[in-house]
């Protein structure tokens, strides 16, 4: 298993770019692993929300776990998004990605099904059963209908070893102290939250995992460097100065204002999968008002 200090920090939840075709842009896909690396960010996260894994098929997110072990070459951690709501699928795409060489996996709480408490339990002992990787649980219930409770989380690491941690897309911003109150200081919890990043330091968090990274990856990484200084004052101060752009790109459902940034910085096609569509002109005339703040 990975040493786990290395999955701490800036973790990029990496949108997939797609051909004007809608095919997957690996081309472009690899350039943005590069600058990622190059910009500072501590890991790379395929197939979290930002990356659209609902619109590809099982082929194409086996892919691209093959493609960015490739394009990473042991730089940084990957973490790959492996979840879905089919537990059979769940379990496929976790036995892949573990082949392929990923670092960890990111297991979402089964969406659209809205299990109990003891279906959440069981579904992930079940997938921890099955595989070596450490599993982070995503709990984003903005997404899923579901809001894994503490009291699971802690039951599952206490009897999975391999379950070292929740991304906490979590709005409840008092889940994250009980968090690491009742599962463990050292579990590692990260902010799936943008606004939240600061803040979850604060209460001993282990990183983020910030949409926002895609467009500003030095940033969001220097976010975490200066605590892990002990320079709150140049982190706080770090975390107003993104607030505006963070707020920006949840404007409309993630990803589609981020891709719509990158567009506009000439790095991706703009493309998104159905049933996502475009951002509307005005929004978009809004945002780039937005971006000339960060010179981007």
């Amino acid at each position: 298993m990975i040493d786990l200090e290395k999955l701490k920090g800036s973790v990029v939840p990496l949108i997939t770019p797609f051909t004007e075709n809608d095919e997957f842009d690996e081309k472009t896909f690899r350039k943005l692993v590069d600058w990622q690396i190059e910009s500072g960010s501590h890991g790379i996260s395929i197939e979290g929300t930002s990356g659209e894994p609902s619109a590809l098929s099982l082929e194409e997110r086996e892919e691209i776990y093959s493609v960015t072990v490739a394009a990473v070459k042991g730089r940084v951690p990957i973490v790959a998004g492996t979840g879905t709501n089919n537990l059979k699928e769940t379990l496929r795409l976790t036995k892949k990605a573990e082949a392929l060489g990923v670092d960890a996996s990111l297991v979402i709480v089964p969406y659209y099904n809205r299990p109990s408490q003891d279906g959440l339990y069981d579904y992930f002992s079940r997938v921890a059963e099955s595989t070596s990787l450490p599993i982070i649980i995503y709990n984003i219930p903005g997404r899923t209908a579901t809001n894994m409770e503490p009291s699971t989380m802690k039951r599952l690491r206490a009897n999975c070893k391999n379950i070292i941690g929740v991304k906490e897309a979590n709005k409840d911003f008092d889940q994250v102290s009980r968090v690491l109150s009742e599962v463990g200081r050292d579990f590692l919890v990260y902010s799936g939250i943008e606004s939240l990043c600061y803040p979850m330091l604060m209460l001993g968090g282990a990183g983020h995992v910030s949409a926002t990274a895609n467009l500003l990856p030095k940033e969001v990484a220097d976010l975490y460097n200066l605590v892990a200084k002990g320079d709150w004052k140049k982190a706080l101060d770090l975390h107003y100065k993104l607030l505006p752009i963070n707020e920006a790109l949840f404007w409309d459902t993630n990803p589609v204002p981020l891709k719509a940034a990158l567009g506009m910085t000439g790095k991706i096609n703009p493309r998104l999968r159905p049933p996502l569509v475009s951002l509307s002109e005005d929004k978009k005339a809004k945002l780039r008002e937005v971006m000339n703040r960060y010179n981007l």
